[in-house]
Formats: structure tokens, sequence, C-alpha cells
């Protein structure tokens, strides 16, 4: 890393202006790109809330920018994070306790349960992905929409769906309607379903034979997912995020939901994956500092 030294950043936040830095840099790295380490010309834009400037010397010589930004944080925020003990694991029990006693926001904050897994996203057979029901419910009001015909379609009705057809519904998702938060569909119907992969696949929506939303018994689905199911899925991070209710939830049920996706996640472990599979957990609100979750009482599920 080669840091700027210059007093005039402060001037330059939010400005174009000409950069005429004096930069340290290790005296090795300097003889083997050729880098002159005495001034660097460029132009750059400063963001307004820049806090420092370093340059980076990547592979090949190539010099990129860095900007450093400073993270203002709410006087709520502050006072939840220091609640917080950031050396300490904290069993589930304890960090919902912990999580309850932070000040309440203005709206009814989401709970989530986050996991980074010693898995590859780059590896397909390493994909981590399922589903879980909630024993209590995620505290959000579903909107299903059901690709179906006849008995199917009759009883995804009389389960609940808000939205139930078949070409009539794929044509009108052609025209982007996306009104929805999960969509189901029969065997039969995927095959005109598949044409919607563009449309729906970016946003999640894609039935899918995994996540339990390409069955025969769409009134069972329906019915699961106005209960509270919740699907997850290995982001390209190597990350899982998935809600575990509500703020104004008691306790007991965020304990007991949050034990049951931990669960669920550990069970969806690829059988390739090799190594620690848990590497972290955290549990946090919409709007609240993470607390660290102890992962070792799940290793042997």
């Amino acid at each position: 890393m080669l840091k700027i030294r210059d007093n005039t950043l402060p001037s330059w936040r939010g400005e174009l202006v000409p950069v005429k830095m004096k930069v340290s840099a290790a005296r090795s790295i300097t003889n083997e790109n050729n880098f002159d380490n005495r001034r660097v010309f460029d132009s750059v834009r400063v963001p307004n809330h820049c806090r420092s400037l370093a340059l980076c010397l990547k592979s090949g010589g190539a010099l990129t920018l860095l900007y450093f930004m400073a993270i203002n944080r709410s006087k709520r925020y502050r006072a939840a994070a220091e609640q917080v003990d950031r050396k300490k694991p904290y069993n589930l029990s304890d960090a919902v306790a912990t999580l309850k006693k932070f000040p309440p926001t203005k709206f009814d904050q989401t709970v989530t349960v986050s996991f980074r897994l010693g898995v590859d996203p780059k590896q397909s057979d390493q994909m981590v992905r399922g589903t879980c029901p909630l024993p209590h419910g995620s505290g959000k009001q579903v909107r299903v929409l059901v690709f179906a015909e006849g008995a199917a379609a009759k009883a995804a009705k009389e389960a609940g769906a808000e939205y139930v057809g078949f070409k009539d519904m794929i044509e009108k998702c052609q025209q982007g309607f996306q009104d929805f938060d999960v969509a189901v569909a029969t065997p039969a119907a995927m095959a005109e379903v598949r044409k919607l992969g563009k449309v729906l696949g970016p946003r999640g929506l894609m039935p899918n034979p995994k996540t339990g939303t390409v069955t025969d018994d769409t009134a069972k689905a329906v019915q699961e997912v106005k209960a509270g199911r919740v699907e997850f899925k290995l982001d390209k991070n190597g990350n899982v995020a998935v809600p575990v209710g509500k703020f104004s939830f008691e306790e007991k049920a965020l304990v007991e939901n949050g034990n049951a996706v931990i669960e669920a996640v550990v069970r969806a472990r690829p059988a390739t994956a090799k190594g620690r599979y848990l590497e972290g957990m955290t549990l946090s609100a919409t709007m609240s500092p993470g607390i660290h979750l102890d992962p070792s009482p799940y290793m042997s599920v």
C-alpha cells in the first residue's frame, strides 16, 4: 500500500482537481515496478465523505487510487454498539437478549442471521441452497403467484394465493408485473414458465424444485410459504443471510426461529466442502450492529 502524504485533503472534497501527491513506497516495490516515488500526477474527483486517500500498486504495476470513506453512525447505533462485546462470541439466547435491549427504531426491523461459509461459491458442486419453515413465522405478509391450471389452480386459490393463472399470468409477467414475493408452479406449467427466466431470475422469483416451489401440490406449497417458510442461497462471496423474524417478536420466538435456520443451513452443507464449514455467524437487525454468534453448538448437527 502506498500512502499519500498531503495535508490539503479537506479542500479537495467534492471537487475535480489535479492531484500532486508525495507518496512513500517500499524500496523493493519501487525497483521492481520502476515506480517514481516522488510525485504522481493525475486528475480525480474526491467524494464528499472521503476521509483519506491511498494508492494501491497492483500486479503488473497498475496504480489504483483508493478512497477511505468516513462512516457517520447515528446516536442510536452508537448506543447499541456500546452494549456489544466485539471480542466475545455469544450463544443465540444471549445474542437475542442483547439485541432486544437495543434502542428501538420507528419501524419493525427484520432480524437476520448471516453466515460466512467455508465453501467456494465458484464451484457448482459447493452451492448452498434450501428452505426452512420458521416455527413462529417470518412476520411478513407474503404475496404468492401460482402458475397452474385446473385442479391445481383451484387448490392454490383456496389455500390463499393472491394470483393464480397460467398463460395470462405469464404474459402479465413478461410485461413487467412483479408485485409478488414467491412464485409457485406445477411441473407441467414449467415448460412455459421457463421463458420468464430472464425476467424472474434476477429477482430470485423463478420457481425451483430445490426450494419446493415446483410441485403438483400447490395448496401445500402456498400454505408453507404463507406460514413463514424462508429460502436461503449462497451469494458470490460465500455468504448466506436469512431472516428469522421481526424485532417485535418475543425472545423465545426469535431463538427458536434462529435455531431452525442455523440447523437448516448446516444440513445443507455440500458433500464436497472441506475444512471448517461455519466460519462465522452474526445476528443483527435492519439498523443495528451485528452480534457475533458462537458456531460450536451447531458443529455436530
